[in-house]
């Protein structure tokens, strides 16, 4: 293999990275390591820099992004299999790193910067609009049909839902209640500790009423399967920027462990949502289908419908505060890539 198809592979690698580019980056902080530090490993012992190359990735990640890496350990040494980064091609891009003065670990941070000059676009959209000028749909084509930032359509698809859901369950002033049946006294002082803790209730106090709230999982990686949102009420929230089929729908159920699962979708056939809540078994787990089209119709009704006034402008402001959370921007490129001196590199191939 000569190093355009090595340079070809990379370049795969980093397409199909979402914008953290954690596998990119793990890949050239190997590089410099491996530049820097002659003799410290050979590229086709992985055994050599499997695991510290993640703690490489983690102390420049945290601080490019704030943040680094919580996927599986299973899925983060998929980097190195045969249809990825093996050793064998990194021992190529490396010998190649030597030769030019460190070109490919500037080209894969031009490459980290670029798409996130696309970001900054993409969400300046957002935190400069007004009630009155905020287009969802607008919003989702500018990651939906860049390319550099496709791979994270679906962390934007969570955020946007969860800032609409958040936004109206509170303006609702929505509360739950738990009580425990007065002919459970004896049961209760029992395991009146075990209440307590548990179900915050005891003895003198069989009933709680607290607010409903959503709650977001966390950060999670595409390749890891389970909950997007909870409910303090009750329902399982699984947030897909996919056109729902019966298969995602069965794939849906198994991974979450609920009874109530609302599915948000791009989009879904009538007959097929009816067919899904009518099958033995899913009609009591699956709550709801909501599509793409809901949450156009619900947004538009925050911003501009009668109740604009309460709602617009809570709703603009989360969405924009979990943006900015979920993706942080850089507005100039890092002094710690800066002192690498990675502009005065200069490579043809690597431009």
């Amino acid at each position: 293999m000569d190093i355009k198809q090595a340079k070809s592979i990379l370049d795969k690698i980093i397409q199909k990275s979402r914008i953290h580019l954690y596998k990119p980056i793990q890949i050239a902080e190997i590089l410099y390591h491996h530049r820097t530090f002659p003799g410290m490993f050979d590229l086709l012992n992985l055994d050599c820099y499997r695991n510290p190359s993640k703690k490489w990735r983690n102390d420049i990640s945290i601080i490019l992004l704030g943040r680094i890496c919580t996927s599986s350990a299973r899925f983060q040494d998929d980097l190195f299999n045969d249809n990825a980064i093996p050793p064998q091609i990194l021992d190529i891009l490396g010998q190649e790193n030597i030769r030019t003065g460190g070109a490919v670990e500037a080209y894969i941070y031009s490459r980290f910067m670029n798409k996130h000059t696309q970001l900054a676009e993409a969400l300046n959209y957002c935190l400069s609009a007004s009630r009155e000028s905020f287009c969802l749909i607008t919003f989702i084509n500018s990651f939906r049909n860049e390319t550099g930032l496709k791979r994270s359509i679906d962390k934007v698809y969570e955020v946007i839902v969860y800032a609409l859901l958040s936004t109206i369950v509170s303006a609702l002033e929505l509360r739950i209640e738990v009580s425990i049946d007065q002919t459970k006294s004896d049961l209760l002082t029992e395991f009146d500790d075990f209440a307590k803790m548990i179900m915050c209730l005891d003895t003198s106090n069989t009933k709680n009423t607290q607010s409903a709230k959503i709650f977001r999982v966390g950060v999670t990686n595409a390749a890891d399967r389970g909950l997007d949102m909870y409910s303090n009420w009750g329902p399982a929230i699984q947030v897909k920027h996919l056109s729902l089929d019966e298969e995602l729908a069965a794939e849906v159920v198994d991974s979450v462990s609920s009874d109530k699962i609302v599915i948000i979708c791009k989009d879904a056939e009538e007959k097929l949502i009816v067919s899904l809540l009518n099958q033995i078994g899913w009609r009591s787990k699956i709550q709801s289908i909501i599509t793409e089209k809901n949450l156009i119709n619900w947004y538009e009704k925050a911003l501009r419908g009668q109740y604009a006034d309460m709602l617009g402008d809570e709703l603009l402001y989360c969405l924009c505060t979990e943006i900015s959370n979920e993706f942080p921007s850089l507005s100039k490129t890092p002094d710690i890539l800066k002192d690498r001196r990675y502009d005065e590199i200069h490579s043809e191939l690597w431009m």
